[in-house]
Protein backbone atom coordinates (compact mmCIF):
# COMPACT_ATOMS: atom_id res chain seq x y z
CA UNK A 1 0.00 0.00 0.00
CA UNK A 2 1.10 3.93 -0.53
CA UNK A 3 2.18 4.95 2.84
CA UNK A 4 3.77 8.54 3.53
CA UNK A 5 6.75 8.48 5.17
CA UNK A 6 9.94 11.69 6.10
CA UNK A 7 13.12 11.40 5.48
CA UNK A 8 15.95 13.57 6.14
CA UNK A 9 17.70 15.50 3.00
CA UNK A 10 20.80 16.78 4.24
CA UNK A 11 18.92 18.46 7.14
CA UNK A 12 16.38 19.54 5.14
CA UNK A 13 13.29 17.50 5.89
CA UNK A 14 11.16 16.36 3.22
CA UNK A 15 7.76 14.48 2.52
CA UNK A 16 7.92 11.76 -0.04
CA UNK A 17 5.83 9.08 -1.08
CA UNK A 18 7.16 5.87 -1.36
CA UNK A 19 5.63 2.33 -1.43
CA UNK A 20 6.06 0.13 1.97
CA UNK A 21 5.72 -3.17 1.53
CA UNK A 22 4.21 -4.48 5.47
CA UNK A 23 3.66 -8.40 5.41
CA UNK A 24 2.81 -10.73 8.66
CA UNK A 25 3.66 -7.95 11.31
CA UNK A 26 6.62 -6.26 9.48
CA UNK A 27 7.42 -3.85 6.61
CA UNK A 28 10.39 -2.97 4.62
CA UNK A 29 12.31 -0.04 4.14
CA UNK A 30 13.61 1.36 1.12
CA UNK A 31 16.19 3.87 -0.72
CA UNK A 32 14.71 7.04 -1.02
CA UNK A 33 14.31 9.18 -3.77
CA UNK A 34 17.34 11.45 -2.63
CA UNK A 35 16.97 14.45 -5.53
CA UNK A 36 17.55 14.80 -8.97
CA UNK A 37 20.19 12.96 -10.98
CA UNK A 38 20.65 10.62 -8.21
CA UNK A 39 20.47 7.14 -8.30
CA UNK A 40 22.96 5.70 -6.17
CA UNK A 41 24.41 5.99 -2.90
CA UNK A 42 26.49 4.13 -0.09
CA UNK A 43 25.98 3.01 2.86
CA UNK A 44 28.34 4.46 5.57
CA UNK A 45 26.98 3.38 8.93
CA UNK A 46 23.94 2.05 10.69
CA UNK A 47 22.49 3.80 13.52
CA UNK A 48 20.47 1.40 14.44
CA UNK A 49 21.37 -2.84 14.47
CA UNK A 50 18.84 -5.72 14.68
CA UNK A 51 16.86 -6.64 17.41
CA UNK A 52 16.99 -2.79 18.46
CA UNK A 53 13.68 -0.76 19.21
CA UNK A 54 13.15 1.96 17.05
CA UNK A 55 11.05 5.08 17.25
CA UNK A 56 9.16 6.46 14.13
CA UNK A 57 10.81 9.63 12.24
CA UNK A 58 14.46 8.05 14.42
CA UNK A 59 17.67 7.44 11.94
CA UNK A 60 18.53 4.01 11.15
CA UNK A 61 20.68 4.41 8.13
CA UNK A 62 23.51 7.09 6.65
CA UNK A 63 24.14 6.81 3.28
CA UNK A 64 26.44 9.13 1.56
CA UNK A 65 25.91 10.35 -2.47
CA UNK A 66 28.36 12.15 -4.38
CA UNK A 67 26.82 15.74 -3.08
CA UNK A 68 25.89 15.51 0.50
CA UNK A 69 25.07 12.47 3.35
CA UNK A 70 21.23 11.58 3.74
CA UNK A 71 19.48 10.25 6.98
CA UNK A 72 17.60 7.59 6.32
CA UNK A 73 14.44 7.50 8.85
CA UNK A 74 12.40 5.15 9.77
CA UNK A 75 8.86 5.50 7.98
CA UNK A 76 6.83 4.43 11.80
CA UNK A 77 7.88 2.62 15.11
CA UNK A 78 9.24 -1.23 15.04
CA UNK A 79 12.14 -3.52 15.89
CA UNK A 80 14.63 -3.68 13.32
CA UNK A 81 14.87 -7.17 12.25
CA UNK A 82 17.83 -6.78 9.79
CA UNK A 83 20.03 -4.30 7.60
CA UNK A 84 20.32 -5.58 4.09
CA UNK A 85 23.13 -3.73 3.01
CA UNK A 86 26.39 -3.85 4.32
CA UNK A 87 28.45 -0.56 5.16
CA UNK A 88 30.50 0.47 2.47
CA UNK A 89 28.15 -0.83 -0.01
CA UNK A 90 26.55 0.83 -3.14
CA UNK A 91 22.69 0.70 -3.12
CA UNK A 92 20.18 2.33 -5.79
CA UNK A 93 17.11 4.08 -5.37
CA UNK A 94 14.42 2.14 -4.89
CA UNK A 95 16.05 -1.01 -3.28
CA UNK A 96 15.30 -2.95 -0.21
CA UNK A 97 17.36 -1.46 2.55
CA UNK A 98 16.10 -3.21 5.64
CA UNK A 99 13.46 -4.97 7.18
CA UNK A 100 11.24 -3.45 10.15
CA UNK A 101 8.93 -5.66 13.00
CA UNK A 102 5.50 -3.57 13.68
CA UNK A 103 6.06 -4.89 17.56
CA UNK A 104 7.84 -3.12 19.66
CA UNK A 105 7.87 -5.27 22.87
CA UNK A 106 10.72 -6.23 24.34
CA UNK A 107 9.75 -9.62 23.41
CA UNK A 108 10.17 -9.19 19.90
CA UNK A 109 13.53 -7.44 19.92
CA UNK A 110 14.59 -10.58 21.79
CA UNK A 111 13.55 -12.62 19.32
CA UNK A 112 15.58 -10.46 16.75
CA UNK A 113 18.45 -10.78 18.53
CA UNK A 114 19.62 -14.40 18.34
CA UNK A 115 19.17 -14.82 14.69
CA UNK A 116 21.57 -12.14 14.43
CA UNK A 117 23.75 -13.98 17.05
CA UNK A 118 23.51 -17.19 15.16
CA UNK A 119 24.64 -15.29 12.18
CA UNK A 120 27.68 -14.53 13.90
CA UNK A 121 28.55 -17.90 15.24
CA UNK A 122 28.32 -18.77 11.44
CA UNK A 123 30.86 -16.08 10.23
CA UNK A 124 33.08 -16.99 12.90
CA UNK A 125 33.34 -20.75 12.76
CA UNK A 126 33.85 -20.20 9.09
CA UNK A 127 36.92 -17.92 9.76
CA UNK A 128 37.92 -20.09 12.01
CA UNK A 129 38.07 -23.39 9.18
CA UNK A 130 39.54 -20.71 6.99
CA UNK A 131 42.82 -20.10 9.21
CA UNK A 132 42.89 -23.57 10.07
CA UNK A 133 43.64 -24.18 6.56
CA UNK A 134 45.53 -20.90 5.60
CA UNK A 135 48.15 -22.67 9.00
CA UNK A 136 48.26 -25.88 7.44
CA UNK A 137 49.04 -24.63 3.66
CA UNK A 138 51.96 -22.40 5.02
CA UNK A 139 53.82 -25.14 7.15
CA UNK A 140 55.00 -26.65 4.22
CA UNK A 141 56.83 -23.64 2.64
CA UNK A 142 58.39 -22.97 6.33
CA UNK A 143 60.02 -26.61 6.05
CA UNK A 144 60.92 -26.32 3.04
CA UNK A 145 62.85 -22.90 3.95
CA UNK A 146 64.00 -24.59 6.96
CA UNK A 147 66.07 -27.27 5.19
CA UNK A 148 67.44 -25.36 2.31
CA UNK A 149 70.99 -24.99 4.14
CA UNK A 150 72.62 -21.90 3.72
CA UNK A 151 69.46 -20.22 1.98
CA UNK A 152 69.20 -16.98 3.47
CA UNK A 153 65.38 -16.51 3.76
CA UNK A 154 64.67 -13.27 2.81
CA UNK A 155 62.28 -10.91 5.02
CA UNK A 156 59.58 -9.33 2.83
CA UNK A 157 58.40 -5.97 3.42
CA UNK A 158 55.06 -5.23 5.09
CA UNK A 159 54.04 -1.87 3.40
CA UNK A 160 51.85 -1.92 7.04
CA UNK A 161 54.76 -1.16 9.13
CA UNK A 162 56.18 1.06 6.29
CA UNK A 163 54.10 3.75 6.79
CA UNK A 164 51.54 3.00 3.34
CA UNK A 165 48.28 2.23 3.99
CA UNK A 166 45.12 1.74 1.31
CA UNK A 167 41.62 3.22 2.00
CA UNK A 168 38.70 3.86 -0.62
CA UNK A 169 37.75 6.86 -1.87
CA UNK A 170 34.77 8.60 -0.56
CA UNK A 171 32.04 9.09 -2.97
CA UNK A 172 32.00 12.88 -2.44
CA UNK A 173 35.59 12.72 -3.38
CA UNK A 174 35.26 11.03 -6.44
CA UNK A 175 32.94 12.91 -7.51
CA UNK A 176 35.23 15.81 -6.37
CA UNK A 177 38.15 14.49 -8.66
CA UNK A 178 35.95 13.82 -11.95
CA UNK A 179 34.33 17.27 -11.58
CA UNK A 180 37.68 18.76 -11.41
CA UNK A 181 39.43 16.70 -13.79
CA UNK A 182 36.05 17.42 -16.55
CA UNK A 183 36.99 20.88 -16.19
CA UNK A 184 40.53 20.24 -17.54
CA UNK A 185 39.42 18.50 -20.18
CA UNK A 186 36.69 20.74 -21.25
CA UNK A 187 37.19 24.30 -20.44
CA UNK A 188 40.44 26.76 -22.13
CA UNK A 189 41.25 27.74 -18.76
CA UNK A 190 43.24 30.73 -18.27
CA UNK A 191 43.81 32.86 -15.36
CA UNK A 192 44.30 36.53 -14.90
CA UNK A 193 45.73 38.13 -11.35
CA UNK A 194 45.33 41.85 -9.93
CA UNK A 195 46.08 42.94 -6.07
CA UNK A 196 44.06 45.24 -4.04
CA UNK A 197 44.57 47.34 -1.26
CA UNK A 198 42.14 46.35 1.99
CA UNK A 199 42.79 49.66 4.03
CA UNK A 200 38.96 51.32 3.13
CA UNK A 201 37.18 48.01 3.57
CA UNK A 202 39.02 47.19 7.17
CA UNK A 203 38.47 50.13 8.21
CA UNK A 204 35.05 50.30 7.34
CA UNK A 205 34.67 46.97 9.25
CA UNK A 206 36.81 48.05 12.33
CA UNK A 207 34.62 51.47 12.43
CA UNK A 208 30.74 49.42 12.24
CA UNK A 209 31.30 46.24 13.14
CA UNK A 210 30.27 45.99 16.77
CA UNK A 211 26.66 48.16 15.43
CA UNK A 212 26.87 45.56 12.39
CA UNK A 213 26.43 42.71 14.99
CA UNK A 214 24.07 44.29 17.36
CA UNK A 215 21.53 45.14 14.61
CA UNK A 216 21.81 42.31 12.54
CA UNK A 217 22.92 38.93 14.77
CA UNK A 218 25.84 38.08 12.42
CA UNK A 219 29.55 39.51 12.13
CA UNK A 220 31.06 41.76 9.14
CA UNK A 221 33.31 40.12 7.22
CA UNK A 222 35.37 40.84 4.03
CA UNK A 223 33.10 37.89 1.92
CA UNK A 224 30.15 40.37 1.90
CA UNK A 225 32.29 43.05 -0.05
CA UNK A 226 33.50 40.46 -2.46
CA UNK A 227 30.38 39.51 -3.13
CA UNK A 228 28.43 42.51 -3.67
CA UNK A 229 31.36 43.85 -5.43
CA UNK A 230 31.05 40.39 -7.91
CA UNK A 231 27.58 40.76 -8.56
CA UNK A 232 27.71 44.57 -9.67
CA UNK A 233 30.77 43.32 -11.89
CA UNK A 234 28.73 40.50 -13.36
CA UNK A 235 25.51 42.58 -14.25
CA UNK A 236 27.82 45.33 -16.16
CA UNK A 237 29.95 42.14 -17.62
CA UNK A 238 27.47 39.91 -19.06
CA UNK A 239 29.85 37.29 -20.55
CA UNK A 240 31.63 36.22 -17.34
CA UNK A 241 27.89 35.60 -15.90
CA UNK A 242 27.21 33.42 -19.33
CA UNK A 243 27.69 29.70 -20.04
CA UNK A 244 28.01 27.74 -23.02
CA UNK A 245 26.16 25.20 -24.37
CA UNK A 246 26.69 22.72 -27.17
CA UNK A 247 26.84 25.76 -29.87
CA UNK A 248 24.94 28.14 -28.22
CA UNK A 249 25.62 30.90 -24.85
CA UNK A 250 23.84 31.11 -22.04
CA UNK A 251 23.61 34.37 -20.66
CA UNK A 252 21.73 34.88 -17.28
CA UNK A 253 20.02 37.82 -15.86
CA UNK A 254 20.41 36.95 -12.86
CA UNK A 255 23.69 36.13 -10.60
CA UNK A 256 23.43 33.12 -8.04
CA UNK A 257 27.04 32.71 -6.59
CA UNK A 258 28.67 29.56 -5.34
CA UNK A 259 31.11 30.13 -2.53
CA UNK A 260 32.99 27.23 -1.94
CA UNK A 261 33.39 26.14 1.59
CA UNK A 262 36.13 23.11 2.41
CA UNK A 263 34.04 20.31 4.92
CA UNK A 264 35.82 17.48 6.96
CA UNK A 265 34.30 15.51 4.01
CA UNK A 266 35.51 17.40 1.19
CA UNK A 267 34.72 20.66 -0.74
CA UNK A 268 31.27 21.73 -1.16
CA UNK A 269 29.69 24.66 -2.96
CA UNK A 270 26.06 26.11 -1.78
CA UNK A 271 25.06 28.30 -4.09
CA UNK A 272 23.51 32.38 -2.78
CA UNK A 273 20.78 32.89 -5.16
CA UNK A 274 19.74 36.62 -6.49
CA UNK A 275 23.24 38.50 -5.16
CA UNK A 276 22.53 41.20 -7.03
CA UNK A 277 19.45 41.67 -5.08
CA UNK A 278 21.24 41.17 -1.63
CA UNK A 279 22.47 43.57 1.15
CA UNK A 280 25.85 42.93 3.27
CA UNK A 281 23.89 42.03 5.94
CA UNK A 282 21.73 39.49 3.56
CA UNK A 283 24.41 38.34 2.03
CA UNK A 284 26.78 37.43 5.49
CA UNK A 285 23.94 36.18 7.06
CA UNK A 286 23.62 33.71 4.40
CA UNK A 287 26.83 32.79 3.85
CA UNK A 288 26.77 32.16 7.86
CA UNK A 289 23.92 29.64 7.41
CA UNK A 290 25.32 27.76 4.42
CA UNK A 291 29.02 27.14 6.01
CA UNK A 292 27.27 26.03 8.93
CA UNK A 293 25.24 23.73 7.69
CA UNK A 294 27.51 22.41 5.12
CA UNK A 295 30.25 21.94 8.03
CA UNK A 296 27.61 19.59 9.95
CA UNK A 297 26.86 17.83 6.65
CA UNK A 298 23.14 19.16 6.49
CA UNK A 299 23.29 20.88 3.37
CA UNK A 300 20.22 19.67 1.16
CA UNK A 301 21.38 18.88 -2.72
CA UNK A 302 18.94 22.40 -3.81
CA UNK A 303 21.46 24.54 -2.23
CA UNK A 304 24.50 23.02 -4.37
CA UNK A 305 22.84 23.40 -7.20
CA UNK A 306 23.04 26.36 -9.74
CA UNK A 307 25.41 29.17 -9.69
CA UNK A 308 26.50 31.26 -12.48
CA UNK A 309 29.81 32.06 -10.69
CA UNK A 310 31.95 31.01 -7.77
CA UNK A 311 34.33 32.42 -4.92
CA UNK A 312 36.91 30.68 -2.97
CA UNK A 313 38.63 32.11 -0.21
CA UNK A 314 41.60 30.20 0.11
CA UNK A 315 43.29 33.03 2.24
CA UNK A 316 41.57 31.88 5.13
CA UNK A 317 44.54 28.63 5.08
CA UNK A 318 47.22 31.07 4.58
CA UNK A 319 47.38 30.97 0.42
CA UNK A 320 49.31 34.03 -0.91
CA UNK A 321 48.15 32.99 -4.45
CA UNK A 322 46.67 30.35 -6.38
CA UNK A 323 45.14 29.32 -9.69
CA UNK A 324 41.38 28.28 -9.17
CA UNK A 325 39.58 25.57 -11.40
CA UNK A 326 37.09 26.01 -13.03
CA UNK A 327 33.37 25.10 -11.25
CA UNK A 328 31.68 23.91 -14.33
CA UNK A 329 29.93 24.46 -16.07
CA UNK A 330 30.39 28.13 -15.08
CA UNK A 331 32.69 30.38 -17.06
CA UNK A 332 35.08 31.70 -14.43
CA UNK A 333 35.85 31.45 -10.92
CA UNK A 334 37.46 34.40 -8.63
CA UNK A 335 40.10 33.55 -5.86
CA UNK A 336 40.77 35.44 -2.67
CA UNK A 337 43.55 35.09 -0.71
CA UNK A 338 45.86 36.21 2.24
CA UNK A 339 45.85 39.52 3.68
CA UNK A 340 49.40 40.30 4.07
CA UNK A 341 51.15 44.11 4.84
CA UNK A 342 53.20 45.15 1.75
CA UNK A 343 55.14 48.25 0.95
CA UNK A 344 53.22 49.78 -2.00
CA UNK A 345 53.04 53.19 -3.97
CA UNK A 346 50.63 55.39 -2.88
CA UNK A 347 51.15 59.36 -3.75
CA UNK A 348 54.44 58.45 -5.02
CA UNK A 349 55.21 57.59 -1.57
CA UNK A 350 56.31 54.27 -0.12
CA UNK A 351 53.24 53.19 2.10
CA UNK A 352 52.81 49.43 4.37
CA UNK A 353 49.66 48.25 3.21
CA UNK A 354 47.20 45.18 4.08
CA UNK A 355 46.99 43.83 0.31
CA UNK A 356 45.38 40.81 -1.08
CA UNK A 357 46.47 39.02 -4.48
CA UNK A 358 42.95 38.19 -6.82
CA UNK A 359 42.89 35.62 -9.34
CA UNK A 360 39.86 35.42 -11.80
CA UNK A 361 40.02 31.72 -13.80
CA UNK A 362 38.11 31.61 -16.60
CA UNK A 363 37.05 29.57 -19.68
CA UNK A 364 38.84 31.76 -22.83
CA UNK A 365 36.38 29.78 -25.47
CA UNK A 366 33.86 32.40 -23.91
CA UNK A 367 35.85 35.23 -22.29
CA UNK A 368 38.39 37.13 -23.98
CA UNK A 369 41.18 38.47 -22.37
CA UNK A 370 40.35 42.00 -22.28
CA UNK A 371 37.27 41.14 -20.84
CA UNK A 372 38.29 39.12 -18.15
CA UNK A 373 40.73 42.24 -17.13
CA UNK A 374 38.47 44.69 -17.00
CA UNK A 375 36.38 42.19 -14.83
CA UNK A 376 38.80 42.03 -12.18
CA UNK A 377 39.71 45.58 -12.43
CA UNK A 378 36.24 46.35 -11.55
CA UNK A 379 35.73 44.44 -8.46
CA UNK A 380 38.99 45.89 -7.31
CA UNK A 381 37.65 49.18 -7.70
CA UNK A 382 34.91 48.55 -5.60
CA UNK A 383 36.30 47.10 -2.75
CA UNK A 384 38.56 49.61 -2.50
CA UNK A 385 36.06 51.99 -2.05
CA UNK A 386 33.26 50.21 -0.48
CA UNK A 387 31.23 53.85 -0.82
CA UNK A 388 30.60 52.85 -4.64
CA UNK A 389 28.93 49.58 -3.66
CA UNK A 390 26.75 50.91 -1.16
CA UNK A 391 26.25 54.22 -3.46
CA UNK A 392 26.04 51.78 -7.02
CA UNK A 393 28.05 54.89 -8.35
CA UNK A 394 31.10 54.33 -11.20
CA UNK A 395 33.56 56.81 -9.40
Amino acid sequence: DQRRSWWDHGGMRRNVTRRMCTTAGSFDVDVPHMGESITEATVIEWTKKPGEIVAEDEIICQLETDKVTVDVRAPQAGVMLETLAQEGETVFVGNLLARMSLDTSATAAAAAKPAVAEKSAESATAESIGSDAAGKSEAAPKVEQEAAVGMPVEKKLNLAEAGERRVQMTRMRRRIAERLKDAQNTAAMLTTFNEVDMTALMDLRSEFKDQFLKKHGVKLGFMSAFVKASATALIEQPEVNAIIDGTDIVYRDYVDISVAVSTPTGLVVPVLRGCENMSFAQIEKTINGLGERARTGQLAIEEMQGGTFTISNGGVFGSLLSTPILNMPQSAILGMHIIQKRPVVVNNQIEIRPMMYLALSYDHRLIDGREAVSFLRRIKTLVEDPRRLLLDVEA
